[in-house]
């Protein structure tokens, strides 16, 4: 036997072969490979249906993603919260504009009603679905344990939060095309009548059983010939509810308004 054939026998009872590839390895950098591109390709798709391409794309994440969604509670910023707070007021802002421009005739008040319409949580909450974001929408084992109720509770700060991601990256003019987009066609329909906040805190109230709310006078200042009225509303085991107007009934209206929105009642709005 010369040198080389024993070489190989001894190879070969050792166990020693020549290396492998590391398909292991492989197939996961082609997993994370294909990962990425699925993630760009979502995020491409929900972009075209905003209609902004984000140079920041932590933004856009950061509008979808739920409170639930975070590992620690103590990150709340990394969630849509604080991006709804600013939406919120951009949106404001930029529905103001557009009635002023399109309503030339329309007073103050009616003004004030129309962009109440147009801004409510539940208009917001239309437009997030008209752009198909529900399933968009990153929920935690909280979040997707409450099911339905609790992705449609938070579609209209979803739509909010957007708003304000689209303001942060693309600048004030990037949020306006967005909104006119999504806002034009609704601000143009006939509005639709308001019924009376406190007409709609008596009806919820008797459907849970409960007494008349109890409107109360807590303060009034002012001069005599321009008062400003601060009252609050009572229903047992609630939290008053308080309002300012310019007379005590505008005031009943505006803590109505505060304990519906606060409750979550629909059908409800201050009509002044």
């Amino acid at each position: 036997m010369n040198d080389e054939t024993a070489d190989i026998q001894t190879a070969a009872t050792s166990g020693e072969a020549s290396p492998q590839p590391d398909a292991g390895g492989e197939v996961a950098a082609a997993k994370k490979k294909r990962s990425k591109v699925s993630a760009k390709a979502a995020q491409a798709a929900l972009e075209a249906r905003i209609g902004h391409k984000f140079a920041d794309a932590a933004l856009l994440a950061t509008a979808f993603t739920h409170v639930s969604a975070l590992k620690s509670a103590r990150k709340r910023g990394d969630s849509y919260q604080r991006l709804e707070f600013l939406g919120d007021h951009v949106l404001g802002l930029i529905v103001s504009d557009m009635l002023y421009r399109a309503f030339p005739n329309a007073d103050e008040g009616e003004l004030s009603k129309r962009l109440a319409d147009l801004v409510r949580k539940e208009s917001c909450a239309d437009v997030a679905k008209s752009l198909g974001l529900l399933d968009d929408i990153k929920l935690g084992a909280v979040g997707a344990g409450a099911g339905a109720r609790l992705r449609k509770s938070v579609l209209g700060d979803i739509c909010e939060a957007v708003i304000g991601a689209i303001f942060l990256d693309g600048g004030y003019g990037a949020a306006a095309q967005f909104v006119e987009r999504n806002w034009t066609e609704r601000m143009r329909k006939p509005r639709r009548p308001l019924r009376d906040p406190k007409t709609v805190l008596q009806e919820w109230a008797q459907g849970k059983g409960l007494p008349t709310p109890v409107y109360r006078e807590v303060e009034r200042t002012g001069p005599h010939h321009d008062p400003q009225f601060r009252v609050a509303v009572d229903l047992p085991g609630l939290e008053p509810a308080e309002g300012v107007g310019g007379s005590k009934r505008a005031a009943d209206k505006v803590a109505a308004s505060v304990m519906i929105e606060r409750e979550g009642v629909s059908g409800g709005s201050n009509d002044g």
